[in-house]
């Protein structure tokens, strides 16, 4: 029979014990591999479910405040892989008064501006925060176009703040405080204000 090992039970038991947490060890795996695939098709279904709503409803918005902003013409929003929502792109089919539908590369740099312009208040208008911060967005766009621009922020700022930094003087007509930065002596600024309503009472 040769040798006889008398530790065998011994060793047997510490494997056996070893199996038994190792098994265990194991099966949490699995159950929390498990419940993280559940947590993420359940996240994903919610998020294709919200994207999905989300988009629908800035694209009606898009296609109302686009015609504001051009006064007229036609715009939209597609997803370049509908099966897909979670990786699909957004385009852009815009339609500028007397212009044919196309996408936005197709268009002067100035209606770029201000599609962007009208998509980025569409999303805003779909849920508005307190305070909106505009740097220089009206830098490409022309004198009727900033007017109209200036019309649509006064219309959005009966329920929301906004904080516009410009240079052109037609969107500041539309402020209703200005501050300005100047430098009077090299390296030295200063902060001017001007209440636009209180001047305009004092007048």
């Amino acid at each position: 029979l040769g040798t006889v090992n008398v530790g065998a039970v011994a060793e047997l038991e510490d494997i056996a014990g070893r199996l038994a947490e190792l098994t265990g060890q194991r099966d949490d795996l699995e159950r929390s591999i498990n419940a993280l695939r559940s947590t993420i098709a359940r996240l994903n279904r919610l998020s294709r479910t919200r994207f999905k709503e989300t988009f629908e409803s800035v694209n009606a918005i898009f296609k109302k405040t686009f015609p504001k902003l051009f006064s007229g013409g036609t715009a939209s929003l597609t997803l370049s892989d509908e099966e897909n929502l979670l990786e699909s792109g957004v385009e852009i089919f815009a339609q500028p008064p007397g212009k044919r539908v196309d996408n936005l590369s197709a268009l002067s740099g100035g209606e770029q501006a201000l599609t962007a312009v009208s998509l980025i208040f569409s999303l805003f208008l779909h849920k508005p925060s307190p305070f909106c911060v505009l740097d220089e967005v009206d830098a490409p766009l022309d004198d009727a176009n900033i007017g109209r621009f200036a019309n649509m922020v006064g219309e959005m700022a009966a329920r929301s703040q906004f904080i516009i930094i410009t240079h052109n003087k037609r969107t500041m007509e539309c402020c209703d405080r200005l501050y300005g930065v100047t430098m009077n002596e090299p390296g030295v600024s200063k902060i001017v204000s001007v209440d636009i309503e209180r001047a305009a009472a004092s007048v």
